[in-house]
């Protein structure tokens, strides 16, 4: 008898430390979680200022669970269990969601910072002939006459001023005309699109202000601006960041005491284990 005490006892003593070992290794999942949402919150709020940035969200899920006992199992002869029993095993980040809500026009009276009104993006051309896309409308005109953005990349599908342009004038629709000296009529040198996705949210951030389309996104489809249910072109404004400093002050706040409550919940676990550690 006393034999099956001790056997009973250990056996007890040995599950308690598995289930201390399980408490440490979900709050350490639920450490690791809360710091890459903080990661996502430090990056909306250091792109504060950016043109066109759209803010981040941190989407997390739960873990795989273990089933202790399963609804429904028989509890006895004639009877079953109502309720089931798991044990969880912790979270982690399954996403970070782009919020494209449209920021606030910043005007400039800039004839060449262009917004867009709705949804979309202008199209650019990088150094290797792809199309990268963005919402920074924040363009200029290189040394031979081409409308460029910040990093020297043709906007698409490529717009040379002749020399001698007096002024430029960018209609809602996107139409590029060009008065030059001397002359009372505009010409026509292009039209500007924007282009629209079936899944905006799958595409892929490039930096500097840029996104690639991905299988996820789908195929980006070219639009005359204001048709398709894509936005309008307004010339001599840019598009403003999106991200809202008390919503992310809030978030951060909010992500600091989950952290903080993990990192209480492992250090209990510790305890816990150490006195199971200490019986003698």
């Amino acid at each position: 008898m006393k034999k099956l005490f001790i056997t009973s006892f250990a056996l007890a003593i040995s599950f308690k430390g598995y289930s201390m070992m399980r408490a440490l290794n979900t709050a350490a999942t639920g450490m690791a979680t809360q710091e890459m949402n903080v990661s996502t919150i430090s990056n909306n709020v250091a792109n504060l200022n950016t043109t066109a940035y759209k803010k981040q969200r941190a989407e997390m899920e739960d873990l795989l669970y273990e089933t202790v006992t399963e609804a429904g199992a028989r509890s006895a002869n004639n009877t079953m269990y109502n309720v089931g029993l798991q044990v969880g095993s912790g979270s982690k980040v399954s996403a970070v969601r782009k919020e494209f809500i449209q920021g606030a026009p910043q005007v400039t009276n800039n004839p060449f910072d262009l917004m867009i009104n709705g949804q979309g993006f202008f199209g650019i051309i990088d150094e290797n002939g792809q199309t990268l896309y963005t919402r920074d409308g924040s363009f200029n005109v290189d040394s031979t006459g081409n409308l460029v953005n910040k990093q020297g990349y043709r906007v698409f599908p490529g717009f040379t001023f002749p020399p001698g342009t007096k002024s430029v004038n960018i209609t809602a629709n996107g139409t590029v005309e060009v008065f030059l000296q001397g002359q009372v009529q505009p010409n026509v040198v292009g039209q500007i699109p924007v282009f629209t996705f079936i899944n905006q949210v799958g595409l892929k951030s490039a930096g500097g202000n840029l996104y690639r389309l991905t299988a996820s996104s789908g195929e980006a489809i070219q639009n005359i601006p204001g048709q398709s249910n894509s936005g309008r072109i307004q010339q001599g404004a840019l598009e403003s960041s999106n991200v809202t400093i008390m919503n992310e002050m809030t978030n951060l706040i909010r992500a600091q005491r989950a952290y903080e409550m993990n990192s209480k919940v492992m250090g209990v676990a510790d305890q816990m284990l150490q006195t199971v550690n200490n019986i003698r």
